[in-house]
């Protein structure tokens, strides 16, 4: 593990304003219906790159990021199943996730890909660098969801003995009738940002928005409920003998890995940061202050300016442009 080289200001876009979220549309594939928001690139060099919202996220989590790298990368932002305007799934495992980005990875013929993934999403491509080590060209992780044992080092570990309440998506349900999207909004900002001052309007007014769709949808709270048994599930296993560990599929990720971190973050650990870079062989390590949970939100220009830093390592060790490799979506994962 390494110290994160940032690269230049020039050699990311700084936008004069937030641009809004980038469109999407909903893409069938072999296993089921995804919805993918394309960031556009600005030059015609630019690599492909996926990126994977952590949970009760979306897409739109990555507007500002994918902005910054237009000039260097052609951003597909996933909407896992359940989130975003992507239908949940019958059944939602670490794994499965996993092989849904392999799906979209494949079946658009854009790999390997330059990969990013935050909390759940940074769980979900952990697994995904390790098992299918010719889709990802490159690893980016923010404020990953890696195991832990010690309850008390997140504020979401209080709601963990209330998955065994039977029926509990319908007690969500009828517990966030009485709730506004605003009210939904700030309470996710709160528990998930440094400063809750520094969201620009914009981007709440967006957010807002999409909290009002969502809460309109009949599987809200059931898709969360299940997504967040089926990572706590992941955590079980890491701490038993079996190939799903995911500290020992992170021993396993040839990618070059940038991992990212607030030091304020209040739901996962900032001490799960150097612990995460020292599992992956080829990693550097960038511990943000004053930053919180999503880092590529609250500081999209340090999350640029370091993955910049990644793509000109990858370049001075294999040159620019994308590596062609024969994939099988078929293969084990």
């Amino acid at each position: 593990m390494k110290r994160a080289h940032l690269a230049d200001e020039t050699a990311i876009r700084i936008p004069t304003r937030p641009h809004p979220p980038w469109p999407g549309i909903e893409h069938r594939l072999s296993r089921r219906r995804l919805f993918i928001r394309h960031t556009p690139s600005t030059d015609p060099a630019a690599e492909p790159a996926v990126f994977v919202h952590g949970l009760g996220g979306s897409a739109q989590n990555w507007t500002d990021l994918a902005d910054m790298l237009s000039d260097r990368l052609t951003v597909d932002a996933i909407d896992l199943p359940g989130f975003g305007h992507s239908a949940p799934a019958p059944r939602v495992t670490i794994p499965a996730l996993a092989q849904d980005i392999a799906a979209w990875i494949i079946e658009s013929g854009r790999g390997p890909v330059h990969l990013a993934g935050h909390s759940l999403g940074g769980a979900v491509s952990v697994y995904l660098a390790a098992t299918r080590p010719r889709l990802v060209r490159s690893l980016t992780l923010i404020s990953p969801a890696m195991p832990f044992v010690n309850p008390r080092r997140s504020h979401q570990s209080r709601f963990v003995p209330m998955l065994a309440v039977p029926k509990l998506a319908l007690i969500a349900d009828r517990a966030m009738r009485g709730r506004t999207p605003q009210q939904v909004v700030d309470d996710i900002i709160l528990g998930t940002w440094a400063d809750p001052t520094r969201i620009h309007p914009q981007r709440r007014r967006e957010a807002i928005a999409e909290a009002r769709r969502r809460l309109a949808v009949p599987w809200n709270n059931s898709a969360y409920i299940q997504t967040y048994r089926g990572l706590l599930a992941s955590f079980l296993q890491s701490f038993v003998p079996g190939t799903h560990s995911l500290w020992r599929l992170a021993r396993q990720i040839q990618a070059p890995t940038l991992v990212i971190w607030g030091k304020q973050d209040h739901v996962i650990d900032v001490r799960r940061a150097p612990l995460t870079g020292a599992a992956i062989p080829d990693s550097r390590l960038l511990i943000l202050n004053r930053v919180g949970h999503v880092a590529m939100m609250e500081e999209p220009q340090a999350v640029a300016r370091a993955v910049a830093g990644l793509l000109d390592e990858v370049h001075e060790s294999d040159g620019p442009g994308p590596i062609k490799a024969a994939a099988d979506l078929h293969s084990p994962v």
